[in-house]
């Protein structure tokens, strides 16, 4: 219990060290929202200072900064200038399709890297092996953004999955089972972006983890009294290897939360990225602050959930964090 204490005090921490240092050069970048209004002939000078100090930045950078907090208590993240409401129920709509995105890429990853990084362990150093190495390294060169633009170029010419947007047309008016298939083919494209550009990475990690536990003693036991090869790698090596893959899960949200974000710039679909590219450019400051700390947030709770597979897998972290 104390460990679960001691993680969550470093998350509200590091909560208020990003969200500050956010705030702080996000605000000191030169330039705001209001600043085209300016070179606008027919919007006075007053307006402009009128709409400043309407949304409070005349204030000094402490005071902005704590009304931002009150506001974040509220849940809503501050007040987008561009769409002139709170924050927040921007945010949560396109951060479900995100997750939505992410989640699906995620367990897809992973449960392709686990029987290919457990088969080419079985393999070490055979011709299977180096192909699936060679493959691996092909695929971790290739950019994400390469990656993204040729399955959309495919879709385009092979017109066999849609190029951008959630749903399609009439979503509301299909049968549920159809909507699932509408749902599945507009996820098809950036979902394989993301598993191809996070799969190498989980491949290689996999068969190094249990590659070295392959050679244990109590392993060359197992095969000395008859146990099944399947059941030898996948009911021992795998579970006794499993610690450095269950921080790497968690490692693997934060790696596929930032390749997401391109790949919806790129395939349109309608996540976090784009609504933070769209406030980058039009300067809408608090929406640029609720993105990259509910990226954060979306870290951190990948990492917490770690620990917590981490201290269930391993009694011998639960004896520690007892003892202590």
């Amino acid at each position: 219990m104390r460990y679960f204490l001691g993680r969550t005090l470093h998350a509200v921490f590091l909560f208020f060290g990003v969200s500050l240092l956010t705030f702080l050069f996000s605000a000191l970048t030169p330039g705001n929202y209001f600043d085209e209004m300016r070179l606008n002939p027919q919007i006075s000078r007053e307006t402009v200072a009128a709409l400043r100090a309407q949304y409070q930045l005349d204030r000094p950078l402490p005071v902005r900064y704590v009304h931002w907090l009150n506001a974040v208590a509220h849940g809503e993240l501050g007040f987008s200038f561009a769409y002139n409401s709170p924050v927040g129920p921007l945010l949560w709509v396109r951060a479900r399709n995100t997750l939505l995105l992410t989640i699906t890429a995620m367990l897809l990853a992973w449960l392709l890297a686990l029987p290919l990084g457990v088969w080419s362990a079985s393999r070490f150093g055979r011709v299977p092996d180096r192909v699936l190495s060679w493959t691996t390294a092909t695929l971790l060169v290739i950019p994400d953004l390469v990656l993204a633009l040729g399955l959309l170029i495919l879709a385009v010419r092979t017109g066999w999955f849609p190029t951008g947007g959630l749903a399609s047309v009439g979503f509301e008016s299909l049968a549920p089972l159809h909507k699932l298939r509408d749902l599945a083919s507009h996820l098809a494209l950036p979902v394989t972006a993301l598993v191809l550009s996070t799969l190498p990475m989980l491949v290689r990690h996999v068969r190094a983890s249990v590659a070295e536990v392959l050679d244990a003693p109590f392993l060359r036991a197992a095969v000395g009294h008859g146990i099944p090869h399947p059941k030898l790698l996948y009911g021992y090596a795998l579970r006794a290897a499993a610690n450095p893959l269950i921080s790497l899960f968690g490692f693997s949200v934060g790696t596929l939360l930032s390749g997401s974000l391109l790949v919806e710039v790129v395939m349109s679909w309608p996540g976090l990225g784009p609504l933070l590219l769209e406030a980058i450019l039009a300067r809408d400051l608090y929406v640029v602050i609720g993105g990259v700390l509910l990226s954060m947030i979306f870290l951190v709770s990948g990492n917490l959930f770690a620990d917590v597979l981490l201290y269930w897998a391993d009694p011998r972290i639960r004896i520690a964090t007892s003892a202590k």
